[in-house]
This record gives structure tokens, sequence and C-alpha cells, in this order.
């Protein structure tokens, strides 16, 4: 086995350790960033909903009081203008004195008419007007709420992107047994990526040395060495009541395995040693392919 270390070997000074504690920082900021602007989304969504079904609510109701107004208004006028032509009809048929009041009479009607359209007109005008404002009202309201939509939308695709490149950061390498690997993450914070791909099963792994191995998903592992100084470690694997030692592996390096009823590798990666201490993880494949 090469001394090749594959992926990045665990920090080993003062500088390092901050380095690394800054990027996983910024990427567990940048996820929960991720999550709160898509909270912040849906609310502003939601919002936009609610002014929209207020407005309409609001110009309906204008729109229902005008037609209200406008039919008593219609009523009036007509009523007037009945009692009008009665009147002239009076007025027509009267003589002397009586034709003079007739006349009196028709004319008074007239001039109510007259107020009482020109009621109807300004009321109308201004049930109009009202509509009018509400409408441009609710265009600037949405037109403000799409404003801070379209700015959230930024945010969430910057954040998407910079996950995305994240990920991208993932490395393939090939294992032990020569099968090139799947992405291997070198941390925690790019573990976390792996399983929220979805593509396959991953197992946290923390083991010390024991006098007994530790079941890990569905296979036996124990630590047989950790050699902190030079980045290595021995494993005792037990799959299918099959026992096989990993020895002298170095870290980030794909630790394969294969398991009867599966065609692609059993992995498991390390990606920190100790003094009798190793952390990483198990990865196992999802779908259960048997081999040709």
């Amino acid at each position: 086995m090469s001394d090749v270390n594959y992926g990045y070997p665990p920090p080993q000074d003062g500088a390092s350790k901050q380095k690394f504690a800054i990027l996983f920082g910024a990427v567990i900021a940048l996820l929960v960033a991720n999550v709160v602007l898509y909270f912040q989304l849906e609310n502003v969504r939601e919002q936009l909903a609610k002014v929209q079904d207020g407005m309409a609510g609001e110009v309906a109701s204008l729109r229902e009081s005008s037609a209200v107004t406008a039919e008593a208004q219609r009523r009036t006028v007509d009523s007037l203008r009945d009692q009008l032509d009665g009147a002239r009809r009076q007025a027509s048929m009267a003589a002397g004195q009586a034709k003079v009041d007739a006349t009196k009479r028709a004319e008074e009607l007239a001039a109510k008419l007259q107020v009482a359209q020109e009621s109807q007109r300004k009321a109308v005008q201004d049930e109009f007007t009202a509509v009018k404002a509400a409408a441009a009202a609710t265009d600037t309201k949405v037109s403000e709420v799409r404003t801070e939509v379209g700015k959230v939308d930024t945010k969430v695709d910057s954040a998407k992107s910079e996950i995305d490149k994240t990920i991208s950061d993932l490395k393939r390498v090939t294992g032990d047994l020569g099968i090139t690997s799947g992405l291997v993450a070198t941390n925690s914070t790019e573990l976390g990526m792996l399983k929220a791909l979805g593509e396959r099963n991953y197992f946290d792994i923390n083991l010390t040395k024991t006098k007994q191995p530790v079941r890990i998903g569905d296979i036996l592992v124990k630590l047989k060495k950790a050699d902190q100084k030079r980045n290595r470690y021995t494993l005792e694997v037990t799959a299918d009541d099959k026992r096989t030692e990993k020895k002298d592996k170095t870290v980030n390096e794909p630790v394969q395995f294969i398991v009867a009823g599966v065609r692609q590798p059993y992995e498991i990666v390390i990606n920190e040693v100790n003094k009798d201490k190793i952390v990483g993880y198990l990865s196992t494949p999802k779908v259960r392919e048997p081999r040709k």
C-alpha cells in the first residue's frame, strides 16, 4: 500500500485547525441561511396572496356598493321623471290659474330631476374613483411584494450555487480494491452533503479500540491499530461471516470490500485518526443489485 494520502489529512497545527473551523462554520451558516431564506420566501408569498385576496374583496365591495347606489339613484330619477311627465300633462290640460300652478309644479320637478341626475352622476363618479384608487393601491402593493420575492429568490439561488460548488468539490478516487469510488467526503460537512444527495446509505463511524467488534450498518468492525502520527490505521471487518483485515490504511482512503449479493462495494472512509480512535463513515449501496 502506497503512503499517498487521498483527500485531505487532518490539520496538524493551529492555523490549519482554524482554517477548517472557519470553512465548517461557513458551510453550516450557508445551509442555515438557505433554510431561513426559503421560509422567508414562503412567508412573502403568503403575504402576497393575502394582500391580493384582501384587495379583491375591497374592490368587489366597492363595486357592489356602487351598483346599489346607482340603482337607488336610477329609481329616484325614474320616479321624478314620471312625476314630471304627469305634471306636464296636467299643465297642458289645465287652464288659467290651474295651468300656472301646473307649470310651476312641472318646473319644480324639472329642477329636482336635474339635481337628482347630478347627484347620481357625482355618486357614480365617486364610486368609480374609489374603485380605481383601490385597484392602483393593489397594483402598487403587488409590485412591492413581487420585488421582495425577487430579492429572496436571488438570495436562495446564490445559496444554492454555493452548496452546488461545495458538492462539486467532493472527489472520486480509487479504493484499495482498485474500484473507482463514489464521491468521497473528507470531513463532516462534506459527509452531510453526501447524505443529502441520497445516492448511498451512510453510517457514522466513531470507533475506539475494543476487544469485541462493533456493529456498523450490517457489518462488524474492530479497530486494531491507530497511528495518529502517521495518520494510518488497521481495521478488522466482518461481513457475510467472513473476517478481513484492512492493514495500514490512510486517512480519506476508500477501504473497499465486497458483500455477497451486491454489485457495488461497501466503503469505509476514515477522516480522522487519533490515539486509539478513528472517525469517519461507512458507505453502502442504496440499491442492492446482485452481481452477475
